[in-house]
């Protein structure tokens, strides 16, 4: 019967969900236990229980394509966007200094051009906006990752933390740019558009456009928004006004042909704690809050389905193991770059560089939806190069951990040693 039917595949989907959950809450368990980003448990859980096949065990393959899944994991990513929107203060954004923005720049351009020259290198039949995309998953840096680095070893107050996370949250915005031009271009390329100049500037155009007209146009609106959700009667109308902005953003930006997290970033850019003021004068949490148990359910499902989506045989293959290998290796390369950028006196080039190094859950957005995305009927993310840009993100989000607090307590010890010196040198 159609009704058994339909409750059959339902009964599966909550099944699926209560397993992701359980592997993603135990893998960033153990995470967590060992000072690491919890993302890193989830992902690996999910790569974990995707890989049961090598072991002759096809149980749950059937997550690896299930299209309920897949808009759960959609819709969490728009709310792990809306929150990072939400803790990058727009004015603290405009306030960051020419050393964030310069460090930014380079890291934006530098990774940018060696993804795409390894990709031509190792992919030379794959076409052009595929080494494009493959550059633009290079682009961005993990801001929760390394700014719980920096919280944790009680670096925060430094200028190099400030540097990072200033440069970090540009590369953010930068990044979802270039992912809004490539995800256009594709998109102009699809339906047979001259892929062109004049094509790509339109693209950026409309991104830049989007992007601040939304942020603007929030400023202007969700105070009118919030005003007339806190007279309305009933329970939960802060969350659902919060929801209303950002999915109405995030449709906007999918209608013009970009990527619906541009329009969830954006949402949370243009938000403001003023703009619901009402709300917290009668003690009600603010929205990050209200919204967090929401996140903590919806998007470990992204991160535990793009780990599943890992075919651990393709990196048995010499290309992709070797491809894989250099993209981590110019990954890391590219964040170096960034020291150039610093023009504080004294502030750790070597640690700004560091620090810009883990591409984490923004990194892992950009590989799904590369493998999401179709280009003369393939797909731009093919899943052997999918697994290598994965290994990728999971290297350089394990090393920067370690090798930022060493640089750090490197210079400490080098700054107590110059005092040393001075005050042997004055006795």
């Amino acid at each position: 019967m159609p009704e058994a039917s339909g409750g059959h595949e339902v009964g599966l989907i909550l099944l699926a969900v209560a397993l992701i959950l359980l592997v993603a809450k135990l893998g960033g368990h153990v995470f967590e236990s060992l000072g690491m980003p919890a993302v890193l448990g989830e992902l690996l859980g999910g790569i974990l229980l995707g890989n049961l096949t090598l072991l002759g065990l096809d149980w749950f393959e059937f997550l690896r394509h299930d299209m309920a899944l897949e808009v759960l994991a959609e819709i969490g990513i728009i709310f792990l966007l809306f929150t990072i929107g939400l803790e990058s203060k727009l004015s603290e954004l405009l306030r960051v200094g020419l050393s964030s923005l310069l460090v930014a720049a380079l890291g934006v351009i530098a990774p940018f051009f060696l993804g795409f020259f390894v990709s031509q290198w190792f992919l030379p039949e794959a076409a052009t906006l595929v080494h494009v995309f493959i550059g633009a998953t290079l682009c961005a840096t993990s801001v929760g990752i390394t700014g719980r680095v920096l919280r944790d070893i009680g670096k925060l107050d430094t200028d190099e933390a400030r540097i990072i996370l200033g440069a970090a949250v540009i590369d953010d915005v930068l990044g979802l740019i270039i992912l809004a031009v490539v995800t256009g271009s594709i998109s102009a390329a699809n339906a047979g558009t001259t892929f062109s100049t004049d094509a790509i500037v339109f693209i950026l155009f409309k991104a830049l456009m989007f992007f601040v007209g939304a942020v603007v146009i929030g400023l202007f609106v969700s105070p009118h928004l919030f005003r007339i959700a806190s007279r309305l009667r009933g329970s939960g109308m802060l969350l659902a006004a919060a929801l209303i902005f950002c999915f109405g953003l995030s449709a906007l930006s999918a209608l013009i042909g970009l990527a619906p997290i541009v329009g969830a970033f954006a949402a949370g850019l243009a938000l403001d704690e003023i703009h619901y003021q009402d709300f917290l004068d009668r003690g009600e949490h603010r929205i990050e809050h209200v919204i967090e148990p929401i996140t903590s359910f919806m998007v470990p499902i992204f991160f535990v389905l793009m780990g599943i989506k890992v075919d651990l045989s393709t990196l048995a293959r010499g290309d992709i193991l070797g491809f894989a290998a250099v993209l981590t290796l110019v990954a890391v390369i590219g964040k170096q770059i960034c020291g150039l950028g610093v023009l504080v006196p004294g502030a750790n080039r070597l640690a700004v560089g560091l620090g810009m190094i883990p591409r984490g859950e923004v990194g892992l957005i950009f590989a799904g939806i590369g493998a999401s995305l179709v280009l003369a009927g393939e797909p731009v993310i093919a899943p052997p190069i999918y697994s290598a840009v994965v290994f990728m993100v999971i290297v350089t989000t394990l090393v920067t951990p370690p090798v930022l607090a060493w640089s750090l307590a490197r210079g400490d010890r080098g700054e107590k040693a110059s005092w040393a010196d001075q005050d042997s040198e004055s006795g």
